[in-house]
């Protein structure tokens, strides 16, 4: 049997930029930390160009601001750019209209940088809710086609819950169309354990992360898989935060790279877009 391709995305942003850490370092406090980004996300490309594998790279835009070389070496490699936001903020704790002019500020970075339209859209967080499904308009309407924000899973951060399992056309709440591609869960009888990467690869031991993956492959369809540059920066600095949230961010950053290894020989993998060139799509848009 032909082995699928999966669609490998990376989330351009640096260790001080998670939700996970915000109880340690406000956003005022991000131009004086130890800006470590540049160097993970090489060392991706480096992984990446070795395994002749093509990715996805959603960059937030306050990291474009700052390197742009860093965005023109990942369009120069092949991979494709697409849009992260600009300030990693929970949509759902801004307003439409501070999501829709940081949205455009974004997307317009990531433009003038790459001389390319910028197409694909992920929330910061996966942040596109129940609470937020007002921002599938604002990306209609900025002229986005595609998104990866949706989490079809219960979390205390995002979620939502009994949307579609695999890539379909979505309507937003005015009528707008988008191609979505939810991040990855893998059916454990009555439960959708969440296996699209981050944290769940990390914390998850690997043979359950390749069985999981397969089990969706096996079944006939693509999975999509995510990982952030300062997931295999074992050296960053460690910051002052509470026993859970050191948990979900500091656990096993020192075997990631490895296991990333692995993953890159167990599956084949290509762009969001390469991914959903081949996809059959549903005729009728599924209201979310």
């Amino acid at each position: 049997m032909q082995q699928i391709k999966n669609a490998l995305t990376v989330d351009v942003e640096d260790y001080f930029q998670v939700a996970a850490l915000a109880e340690a370092v406000e956003v005022k406090d991000w131009p004086s930390m130890e800006y470590r980004v540049e160097a993970n996300t090489d060392k991706l490309l480096e992984l990446f160009d070795a395994r002749q594998t093509k990715a996805t790279f959603f960059t937030l835009g306050w990291v474009a601001e700052r390197s742009p070389a860093l965005v023109r070496r990942i369009q120069q490699a092949g991979h494709e750019i697409a849009s992260h936001g600009y300030s990693h903020q929970l949509v759902y704790n801004q307003s439409p209209e501070v999501f829709r002019e940081e949205t455009r500020k974004s997307k317009q970075l990531l433009e003038d940088i790459t001389g390319e339209p910028i197409k694909g859209y992920r929330a910061a967080s996966y942040s596109i809710t129940a609470q937020s499904r007002w921002a599938l308009d604002i990306l209609c309407e900025e002229g986005f086609t595609w998104d990866s924000s949706i989490f079809p899973v219960h979390h205390d951060r995002y979620g939502m819950p009994g949307t579609p399992q695999h890539p379909y056309l979505l309507e937003a709440p005015s009528g707008g169309v988008l191609k979505e591609f939810p991040l990855s869960t893998c059916p454990v009888g009555s439960y959708r354990m969440p296996i699209a990467g981050g944290g769940y690869f990390r914390l998850y031991p690997y043979a359950l992360s390749r069985w999981g993956l397969g089990k969706i492959n096996r079944a006939g369809q693509p999975f999509i898989f995510y990982l952030h540059p300062w997931e295999i920066d074992p050296g960053q600095p460690r910051l002052k935060v509470s026993a859970f949230s050191k948990f979900r961010h500091y656990n096993n950053l020192s075997v990631c790279y490895d296991r990333l290894r692995r993953l890159l020989t167990d599956f084949q993998f290509g762009s969001v877009s390469d991914v959903m060139d081949v996809i059959e799509f549903n005729a009728s848009p599924v209201k979310v």
